[in-house]
């Protein structure tokens, strides 16, 4: 299948999650994407496990983030390192980095640097609190932006119930909201510069991409004044839209409008409750949700959850367990759409990976490559991209400029 983004070549300076993130997203997209390493060490998650893939000292972080993406080590404090990469440069159409502010200038690699060999060069820059402003200095990492953006004040129990405190969600979603705002900038000035024939720099924060996917939390303080409070499982805006104890687990209801409301009384065998005029609309629900939920409450522990949802299902009403991980891959669901896929990988014989949920025309967009070894690629690359021969390879690696493989 011809990918959306065949022809695009990026290079990869990124490291940790946020960038990574972005550059498996455009590689399974379709774009050629060479991540650039540190001898020895590479990318940091590299060194983040266990777990590792069986046989290797391949991380799991690392083989989240790195799909499609072909390794090359190269010294960037090295002279000679950064002479190579603004000789990539110069073939390739995105550089994504996520140094600190002012990190890569000392280098010639910051984007005015590039730009002056590369004019219509695109150059995405993800920092935590991006390129200008009074934090502008400071690193930034998921958990942290997590409670500086608001996040974590909306998450977890609230005050005065047992487990109380500000809660960060389970996974690193600063990092991969990052990640796809970034992957869609760039595809965005990939369009532009197909018509203006201009590249430009991206300045991507994960402090501003956190306040941006506040979204309703965010308009319910801007338009009220008041600071949206933790909730636990349910929804400051839909009742009922939360998690319920049942016989054997717990059982998510997401009633959405009045008309799933009834039928869930009537499932319950609570007809009345759809009545009450304290619950017959959503707002009315809302106010008198301290009311209306110990009533669903109490009654869906006289049954287990595969009983509930059953019933539940069979007249419409939005419902789901709480899956662990275990139970998610082996979802009929989730295998039949093929959300667990299997690629071959050099030292492992075979890796598996979570596809790309993305489908065009039917097919899932994942890259072609497995995520890479460290250095995997050098000799290759460096040989296609800058004719670069076995005798030059061999003194570069002598000399510490390139890694070893």
């Amino acid at each position: 299948m011809n990918k959306p983004l065949e022809g695009v070549r990026v290079l990869d300076l990124s490291r940790v999650l946020a960038g990574p993130w972005c550059g498996q997203q455009l590689a399974d997209l379709g774009a050629e994407v060479i991540k650039i390493e540190r001898p020895g060490t590479g990318d940091d998650t590299r060194a983040w496990g266990p777990p590792w893939l069986s046989g290797t000292r391949e991380s799991a972080y690392f083989l989240s983030a790195n799909r499609g993406k072909r390794s090359v080590t190269v010294n960037l404090a090295d002279p000679e390192g950064q002479a190579l990469i603004h000789e990539l440069v110069g073939h390739c159409d995105v550089v994504l980095e996520n140094f600190k502010v002012g990190g890569l200038k000392a280098y010639g690699l910051d984007y005015e640097s590039l730009k002056a060999l590369k004019p219509d060069l695109i150059y995405c820059s993800i920092t935590g609190f991006g390129q200008d402003g009074p934090y502008a200095h400071r690193a930034g990492y998921d958990f942290m932006i997590q409670g500086m953006g608001g996040l974590m004040s909306l998450t977890g129990q609230p005050d005065g119930t047992p487990g109380s405190e500000p809660m960060k969600v389970g996974v690193a979603l600063t990092d991969i909201f990052t990640g796809m705002y970034a992957a869609n900038a760039i595809m965005a000035a990939l369009f532009q510069r197909e018509r203006t024939g201009q590249g430009g720099h991206l300045d991507l924060a994960l402090l501003d991409v956190q306040v941006g996917v506040l979204a309703n939390q965010a308009l319910n303080y801007l338009t009220s004044d008041v600071p949206p409070r933790r909730l636990g499982n349910t929804h400051p805006n839909i009742v009922p839209y939360q998690a319920f104890p049942t016989q054997d687990g717990y059982l998510i209801i997401t009633v959405g409008n009045d008309s799933q409301f009834r039928r869930l009384c009537q499932v319950l065998d609570r007809a009345h409750l759809a009545d009450d005029e304290r619950f017959a609309t959503n707002a009315a629900r809302v106010e008198y949700r301290e009311l209306l939920l110990p009533e669903i409450a109490s009654r869906l522990l006289e049954r287990g959850t595969d009983d509930w949802l059953a019933s539940l299902e069979a007249v419409g009403v939005p419902c789901g367990p709480i899956n662990t991980l275990d139970r998610v891959f082996d979802d009929p669901q989730v295998r039949h759409r093929g959300m667990q896929m299997h690629m071959t990988h050099p030292q492992s014989g075979e890796v598996d990976l979570v596809s790309n949920p993305i489908r065009l025309n039917g097919q899932a967009l994942n890259a072609d490559l497995p995520p890479p070894t460290l250095g995997q690629h050098s000799d290759e690359v460096l040989r296609e991209l800058l004719d670069l021969d076995d005798e030059s390879l061999a003194d570069l690696r002598q000399r510490g400029v390139i890694g070893g493989h």
